[in-house]
């Protein structure tokens, strides 16, 4: 029997749009599509029968459960699994599964983060299906796409807010789209393509590692001979291992109706990438939560572990989540694509403008979308953006907003044909716009790329971030052109005002060099190096004020979102930290000790026969200085650690551990490591970087 390809087993897991066309009565497929397409509210008797045709379709998959799954702040999923079986006469049971089953779910809402909103003794949550996005079956339970809100209805998930600045964007985008010749769409949708980095390790060599286990970075590791100096990984040949794990993943993801469209080797070695059609945001964001789900079993059916923290190794690249974020609307039209004379596109400019206020205006809320602990170690790195946010438009695009905020024309310059030298190789068009890949927020040709997201982080938070900010400056576009005289001069007026404005954000040179940094700390740009200060900017007025315009959290939802990421972070360095401690106390330290030993037994067998020299007693002396420097580090950081116990003070104690408890880290790390480079490989009591590296 031939097997199937891959457009025939393409999203088979997934009550898609063709399986509900096939199973639902035209009249209940019309309704839940405009439920869909323009948010309409879904009525019971449509859910009733929708449930009843997805329950069936499930449990010819094999599904005989059934899951509300969320987004809770702990940024992974949840899910709580129940059977259809109804109990029936007879000892039987039947398989059931009704509107209010598939609407509504519960959940203990207090055991999950909620920043105060919740208490232990007020447990109830909900979680509430998402039309929007496909049910799929998965291990033999349907997954219900959900939102999860309290009992007295805030957001408790990353989804909710993602859902409610999708109205946003789409109400003010469209108050200015008005104003404009194209057929009048009816809705504005968010798009977004996330590109997913990874690394893989053996699995063997992870378990051996205590840090990898409990908090997926390595806290210790000398740097190998050979890291990505060569820059021979980067889009290299495929080891055949890594190879069938990426197919594997690949057909899962398919199958699931993931659209997985690029993977290639990332620039360190053992870093990946994947890569999916961009999709509308909020199905994006599920996307990417099984991509990531995907990635961690695959490995681990294949004897690999795939990491997704943001640094997993010191002195090379870390891994992040690169979101390529859009508008289009639902005539087809992609508003960020310029056409053939972007100077003369009034409505993409307009909008790039909008782009440029937003992030200048509320670059602290963006920072803070992507910040964790994690993400510190990461910004500011080679390839990662640094923590400066700006925008990157390119010299062509720069120079069209400079010639209108001047007031002078702008000399159109078609894309020119290239040639590489070569008679057999064809001349290709070159692209208008340039690409910089170290721009946190870049423009690269019809979208908007966002550089700083984590590679373990929710795109929920960064993209909610993203919708509003944006609706916000489009609020203020609409609110000018509603009141104009002449529509047509205020739009060129507010593209020419508007970058007056912010164009201090704007930069198109290499944000990792030291004379970005003293720029932009001229143009008066935020340089918020940890996430600790960024956390601020969750209780700043001014964003408690914008949020709160349109919709997106209240202030209290803010608040809780401040408190929980401040413990989130406390807690993080805390595991890290006693992590460290673990591994130095009962695996290097009596290691250290037994291989000194060694030495002296050797050193001592040298006098003893007159053959010893200064080199080997320094050698000695040398080793023993650095394992009593080891000792007093550990010494070190559990006394910071005993101060940290007793700070209540959620602020206060963040703040402890951000610049006392890494501090003391840090000069644990660097004396240990020092030791890994003097000791005996066979004697080190875990896989080096070199064997981590290296050896898939």
């Amino acid at each position: 029997m031939a097997k199937k390809t891959v457009s025939e087993y393409f999203g088979e897991q997934v009550f898609n749009d063709a399986v509900m066309k096939e199973r639902l009565p035209e009249s209940v497929y019309n309704s839940l599509q405009k439920t869909i397409r323009e948010g309409a509210h879904i009525e019971n008797d449509v859910a009733s029968v929708v449930a009843e045709a997805m329950k069936d379709w499930a449990i010819e998959k094999g599904a005989t459960h059934y899951t509300h799954w969320f987004q809770p702040m702990t940024g992974i999923t949840a899910e709580k699994h129940d059977a259809f079986i109804v109990p029936a006469d007879g000892g039987r049971v039947i398989m059931e599964f009704h509107a209010k089953e598939l609407i509504k779910g519960e959940s203990d809402a207090s055991s999950f983060p909620s920043g105060g909103l919740r208490a232990t003794f007020e447990a109830r949550g909900y979680t509430v299906w998402d039309p929007t996005s496909y049910a799929f079956v998965r291990d033999g339970t349907l997954y219900i796409p959900t939102a999860f809100c309290s009992y007295s209805g805030e957001a408790l998930d990353m989804k909710t807010p993602l859902m409610r600045s999708n109205e946003a964007i789409n109400r003010e985008a469209l108050r200015v789209l008005k104003f404009f010749d194209d057929d009048a769409p009816k809705r504005v949708y968010a798009t977004v393509g996330a590109e997913q980095e990874y690394f893989l390790v053996d699995k063997r060599s992870f378990m051996a590692r205590k840090d990898l286990r409990f908090t997926g970075r390595t806290l210790f590791g000398a740097k190998p001979p050979k890291g990505q100096e060569l820059e021979d990984h980067y889009f290299g040949n495929i080891k055949e291992r890594v190879a069938a794990f990426m197919k594997e993943v690949d057909v899962e993801l398919w199958r699931l109706g993931v659209y997985a469209k690029t993977k290639h080797n990332e620039v360190a070695p053992a870093q990946h990438e994947l890569a999916p059609v961009f999709s509308l945001s909020t199905v994006a964001a599920d996307h990417n939560q099984l991509i990531m789900d995907v990635l961690k079993k695959v490995a681990e059916r294949q004897d690999l572990v795939c990491l997704l923290h943001e640094k997993p190794f010191a002195e090379i690249n870390g891994s992040g989540k690169h979101n390529n974020w859009s508008l289009n609307t639902d005539t087809g039209v992609r508003i960020f694509k310029p056409g053939k004379t972007p100077e003369k596109n009034y409505k993409f400019l307009l909008f790039v403008a909008a782009i440029i206020k937003a992030v200048d205006k509320y670059a602290d809320i963006l920072k803070a979308s992507v910040s964790t602990a994690a993400n510190d170690q990461r910004l500011g790195g080679n390839e990662a953006p640094p923590s400066i946010i700006s925008i990157y438009l390119g010299n062509y695009l720069e120079a069209i907003f400079e010639a209108i905020s001047k007031g002078d024309n702008f000399e159109h310059v078609s894309s020119t044909y290239l040639g590489t030298g070569v008679e057999s190789i064809p001349l290709f068009k070159r692209d208008t716009f340039d690409r910089n890949r170290t721009s946190p927020f870049a423009y690269t040709g019809n979208k908007f790329e966002f550089r700083m997201g984590g590679s373990s982080q929710s795109v929920s938070g960064s993209i909610a971030v993203i919708n509003t900010i944006v609706a916000d400056a489009l609020s203020d576009f609409a609110d000018r052109l509603e009141k104009a005289e002449d529509p047509e001069a205020e739009k060129i007026a507010l593209i020419r005002d508007s970058y007056n404005e912010h164009k201090r954000v704007v930069f198109n040179s290499n944000n990792y060099s030291e004379e970005w940094l003293n720029e932009a700390e001229a143009r008066g740009l935020q340089n918020l190096k940890n996430s600790v200060e960024s956390y601020n900017a969750y209780i700043n007025p001014k964003n408690i004020a914008l949020f709160e315009k349109h919709k997106i959290f209240t202030e209290a939802e803010l608040h809780a979102r401040y408190e929980i990421y401040l413990d989130i972070y406390s807690k993080t360095v805390k595991i890290e930290a006693l992590t460290m401690l673990d591994m130095a106390k009962k695996e290097i330290l009596p290691a250290v000790l037994k291989y000194e030993n060694k030495l002296l037994d050797n050193l001592n067998m040298k006098m003893k026969a007159y053959v010893s020299n200064s080199i080997d007693t320094k050698r000695f002396t040398d080793y023993d200085m650095l394992y009593c420097e080891a000792v007093n580090a550990v010494s070190e950081l559990e006394n910071c650690l005993s101060a940290a116990d007793g700070i209540s003070e959620v602020y206060e104690k963040a703040t402890f551990y951000s610049e006392n408890i890494l501090n003391a880290m840090k000069n644990l790390r660097t004396v240990c490591d020092k030791l890994e480079t003097l000791t005996d490989e066979k004697a080190w009591p875990f896989p080096t970087y070199s064997e981590l590296l290296f050896n898939v």
